[in-house]
């Protein structure tokens, strides 16, 4: 009898957890729902038709976002700043946090220290040095000081993590590699770095969200539309087309289709990557 009361409570729990997982998924899942399904309908239909799948599919608003709302120079944009700021990241960061674990070196504590306070300080904080620095380097509405900025950003979490897991590495391969005539390059570069894969994994994941979704600094620095990222000229494009919905519907889908896809892909690389500090090898 106390067994089946003790089953029968495990699954009411477990009934009660999985309903309340549930509806926070489809509390997230269904504005994302929403907007594709908008996408598709028309200026006129969008407000009558209520039904969850629309009764006809208008394809052209995806074109008419693309086209005449610069979409595809928005696009090429933020994929260029997302490659080249996290292959910075990646490469600032591996070096730096290799140099912070095996390498002896004055005030070698206190710089990584201020790297992790860093990490406290809100963005917005630092607009006002920012902006003035950049104008004095004439890197305003360049490319080159965006991607400078945005590589500053993702640095201290990067250097953060990767420093956990280089601690971790067991210093006989460094002997090992110092034997066979590698330098402190040849040792981060042979050595480190492919064993860091899963924490060079999850840096790789969350600056993409990071650049891909960023828009503060985007406005700050960027005027050309030319020049925008995907969220900035999504905001240009808003104001354009504040009244034509399912275009404007099309372009969100456009701007979050990638990314979100993205991250399903190499989702199961958080976890790994995260907890792959504890064990090295």
């Amino acid at each position: 009898m106390n067994i089946n009361k003790y089953r029968i409570f495990g699954s009411f729990k477990s009934t009660i957890i999985h309903t309340f997982l549930l509806s926070v998924t489809m509390t997230c899942l269904f504005p994302l729902f929403w907007m594709v399904r908008s996408a598709f309908m028309s200026n006129q239909t969008i407000f009558v038709d209520k039904s969850l799948i629309p009764q006809e599919l208008y394809f052209n608003n995806f074109s008419t976002a693309w086209i005449k709302g610069n979409f595809a120079i928005y696009f090429l944009n933020s994929v260029i700043y997302t490659v080249c700021v996290v292959a910075g990241i990646v490469l600032v960061a591996s070096l730096a946090a290799y140099a912070f674990s095996r390498l002896h070196f004055p005030g070698k504590n206190i710089i990584f220290y201020l790297f992790v306070a860093a990490m406290m300080i809100p963005l917005p904080g630092s607009f006002v040095p920012l902006f003035v620095l950049m104008n004095k380097l004439h890197l305003i509405n360049t490319r080159f000081g965006y991607i400078l900025c945005m590589i500053n950003v993702g640095l201290s979490m990067s250097i953060l993590l990767l420093k956990t897991f280089f601690d971790k590495m067991p210093a006989d391969l460094e002997d090992a590699a110092r034997i066979d005539g590698c330098s402190k390059l040849g040792i981060w570069w042979y050595v480190a770095l492919p064993l860091a894969r899963p924490a060079i994994a999850v840096i790789v994941i969350f600056n993409s969200l990071n650049v891909w979704n960023e828009y503060i600094l985007a406005t700050l620095l960027l005027g050309d539309t030319k020049l925008m990222p995907l969220q900035r000229g999504l905001m240009v494009f808003q104001g354009a087309n504040s009244v034509d919905y399912p275009v404007l519907m099309a372009g969100l889908t456009m701007a979050a289709a990638p990314i979100v896809l993205v991250y399903l892909a190499m989702q199961k690389h958080i976890v790994k990557g995260l907890s792959s500090g504890a064990v090295v090898g």
